[in-house]
């Protein structure tokens, strides 16, 4: 048993544990300064960039993953501001059919694109490959301290392990400039806290976040996990630092928890075959908000924030 759980779930796990954090981390401040979609939104761009630059290079290294999103994330502000302007309509229209015309053009990339190759198409772009992710060489607990066992680890779980310290790093070194220029832009201007190139530089982070994330869990538990963990999160205290812990204690919950419900949860129940795990990680982060929405301390102060 003890083999099994290292070669088959101990990595997926992990993958899915740093990939709901690196995603629920910036998400706080996206929560807080009321711009959560941002995350929904380049989630959804960022499937044509990556297609684009597969098609491209022939390859899903991180390097070309991450310069097809940015186009694509260019792209996508260009067109927004087009349509406003053209169109005379308020951002937000403006925002969601840019974002759901390039998603959608991505997903018709993909279906007449031969991807045989490597594992990217439609069901890969939206509920990733997480449960494929094993590590065949763990064949014990001993594997961990073995180097040629772990050079076999899939590639993935060290590259989030890097975006979740730069997550991290980004969080402790600007937290001055973060936190004041979320509640109080104009006062963090008038202190030199520079609340546009901090703003500018947690869109970039939640981009990142999302391309590196995105080969692994796909685009339900990104969008997912940039807002349902931060916004239970919410709901359990008005402080942002406890705040903070709250929410990737939710995010590790999910990530957890959902992985095991789906893939013992329908065979508990008396079915035979296992269910998506990114889809039940987000099911998970939906059900563990809305008991917070529900149960929460906070939750009328959040309610307040929210009016």
């Amino acid at each position: 048993m003890t083999n099994t759980f290292v070669q088959l779930s101990l990595t997926p796990i992990l993958i899915g544990v740093l990939a709901c954090c690196a995603c629920a981390l910036p998400g706080n401040f996206l929560v807080l300064r009321r711009q959560s979609l941002i995350g929904d939104a380049i989630s959804h761009v960022a499937l044509p960039g990556i297609v684009v630059a597969f098609l491209l290079t022939g390859t899903l290294a991180a390097g070309p993953m991450l310069i097809g999103a940015a186009g694509a994330a260019i792209v996508a502000v260009g067109l927004i501001e087009l349509i406003r302007r053209l169109g005379n309509i308020e951002p937000g229209a403006a925002m969601g059919v840019v974002f759901t015309t390039l998603f959608a053009a991505g997903v018709l990339l993909l279906e007449q694109s031969d991807t045989s190759k490597v594992h990217l198409d439609v069901e890969h772009a939206l509920y990733g490959n997480l449960e494929s992710l094993i590590w065949l060489r763990g064949t014990s607990w001993a594997a961990l301290t073995d180097p040629v066992a772990l050079a076999a680890l899939p590639p993935q779980l060290g590259r989030l392990a890097l975006v979740l310290l730069a997550m991290v790093a980004f969080t402790v070194v600007f937290w001055k400039e973060l936190v004041i220029g979320t509640f109080d832009a104009g006062f963090a201007a008038s202190i030199g806290a520079r609340p546009g190139p901090t703003g500018f530089g947690l869109v970039v982070m939640v981009a990142v976040a999302a391309v590196a994330a995105f080969d692994a869990v796909g685009s339900i538990i990104v969008i997912a996990m940039f807002i349902c963990p931060p916004a239970s999160a919410r709901m359990m205290t008005d402080r942002i630092g406890p705040q903070i812990g709250w929410s990737l204690g939710f995010a590790t919950l999910a990530a957890v928890l959902g992985y095991v419900l789906a893939g013992y949860g329908p065979l508990w129940l008396g079915g035979r075959n296992s269910v998506s795990a990114a889809g039940m990680i987000a099911t998970v982060s939906g059900v563990v908000l809305g008991l917070a929405a529900l149960w929460g301390p906070r939750r009328r102060g959040a309610h307040r924030l929210a009016a």
